[in-house]
């Protein structure tokens, strides 16, 4: 059975047994869209729920882990983060053929496009942004010891981890020599700024799309995609944000390069940013080129793996082609900012 099928039958007798209410039959439609771990759509009795497991096959070291998933969509349930509420964990592997979750399904918006063509007005789209920035500051406010999540990450400088575990998990997926990403990571290593001591979760992969959005207002009604989340430094998100304006329009991934965002109503990188710090209590931020081409390498970094997925088929969407194509435009913009 492939990573776009489920056993409907040992699935629906397995959720019988553990989700209070489930009941009659089991029905499956996978989700379009999203590189990693494939997302499915449960029906049965009239209710819906949200499957999502780790691909079937042979995976990347630490890559796909929804049990990390679980439990930070699980901690964050009394929080001001909006999130789904979670039903179960299953590690037995003899249920569908891998570990899963079982999470509520949410009616709202994704709005794949940052430009969001969806808004009414620019009222909105600028609201829609407001409320990004709101519930990034509200992710990066929670007490990791209050919600039981002090463990969730190592200790010491993130920047400094990430970017040895990005370059290992680059090299593990190399399947050519990019010059652009040889400058990157030697750079990345000699430029590190110091370790300021401040942690936070992140999200690790904070961008429009992750998010669902009401049907009809423009606020967050939850964050998606966790596979990333950590322990770690706050500006990543942000950065990470920002950098994913500065991609053009056209590839695989939308940015909003050479777009005039004031006649949108989207916000420029510095008036998100000071609204940000502002929310956060931050006086300013150093050092933010460096988080820049750190969000270009790594995101380079996960587009190589998903070339190498496709080629060992466990890659969970046909736009894996696509991604492939960003790693070398994406090392080069890196390489250019350095």
């Amino acid at each position: 059975m492939s990573t776009q099928q489920l056993d409907t039958a040992s699935l629906g007798a397995y959720l019988a047994r553990h989700i209070d209410g489930f009941s009659g039959t089991l029905s499956a439609e996978k989700f379009e869209g999203g590189q990693s771990n494939p997302t499915f759509k449960l029906t049965a009795g009239g209710k819906s729920y949200v499957l999502r497991r780790k691909p079937p096959g042979e995976l990347l070291k630490s890559a796909h882990a929804v049990d990390r998933e679980y439990r930070v969509i699980s901690a964050l349930q009394a929080t001001d983060v909006p999130v789904p509420h979670t039903y179960l964990l299953c590690e037995d592997e003899s249920v569908i053929g891998s570990m899963f979750y079982v999470m509520e399904y949410m009616e709202g918006r994704i709005l794949w496009d940052p430009l969001v063509p969806e808004a009414k007005d620019n009222a909105e789209r600028a609201a829609i942004y407001d409320a990004m920035n709101q519930t990034m500051a509200a992710l990066h406010s929670v007490d990791v010891d209050a919600v039981g999540l002090s463990d969730y990450g190592r200790p010491g400088n993130y920047f400094a981890r990430q970017t040895d575990r990005w370059t290992k998990q680059y090299r593990a997926s190399e399947t050519q020599r990019i010059e652009a990403m040889e400058r990157l990571i030697p750079w990345l290593v000699e430029n590190m700024p110091e370790d300021d001591g401040v942690v936070s979760l992140v999200h690790g992969d904070y961008r429009l799309d992750n998010m669902m959005f009401h049907a009809t207002e423009p606020h967050v009604i939850a964050l998606l995609d966790w596979e990333l989340s950590t322990l770690g430094h706050p500006l990543a998100d942000l950065a990470n944000q920002c950098m994913a304006w500065m991609l053009p329009r056209e590839g695989g991934i939308k940015g909003l390069a050479g777009v005039d965002r004031k006649s949108l109503g989207i916000p420029s990188d510095e008036e998100y940013i000071a609204r940000y710090c502002q929310r956060t209590g931050r006086d300013g931020i150093e050092n933010w080129n460096f988080y820049i081409v750190f969000s270009l390498f790594r995101l380079a970094a996960i587009c190589q793996g998903i070339v190498k997925r496709a080629q060992i088929g466990t890659a969970s969407s046909a736009e894996a082609d696509s991604r492939g194509d960003a790693v070398i435009p994406l090392a080069e913009m890196g390489a250019s900012l350095i």
